[in-house]
């Protein structure tokens, strides 16, 4: 049965497939992420696993007339942070599911 050496070859790629998904995955949550806003008046720092481990904000962007520009450059801080997160698995991940419909 000719069919059978391929399934099993098959079965050996995807493993190995599987293992370096789960290495780069692992790489990328141990990466750090940097988003600003303001020309780095506000500093979001961020893990590959969307986890906020730094809020900076320089005292300058701290007005008490102007809270809501505050809040305006916290969020787009932190967007900025999401995105590059985002990018990034995509870029990683997206080696491995090229050529393949799998949803991700």
């Amino acid at each position: 049965m000719r069919g059978m050496g391929n399934m099993q070859n098959m079965m050996k790629q995807m493993q190995k497939m599987q293992k370096k998904m789960a290495e780069a995955q692992e790489e990328l949550a141990s990466k750090e992420f940097e988003g600003t806003a303001g020309g780095g008046m506000v500093t979001i720092k961020m893990s590959g696993q969307k986890q906020v481990l730094d809020v900076i904000i320089k005292e300058e962007a701290v007005d008490p007339d102007d809270v809501e520009m505050l809040q305006d450059l916290v969020l787009a801080a932190t967007n900025d942070a999401l995105k590059k997160v985002d990018d990034e698995t995509n870029q990683t991940m997206g080696q491995f599911t090229k050529g393949m419909n799998l949803p991700f």
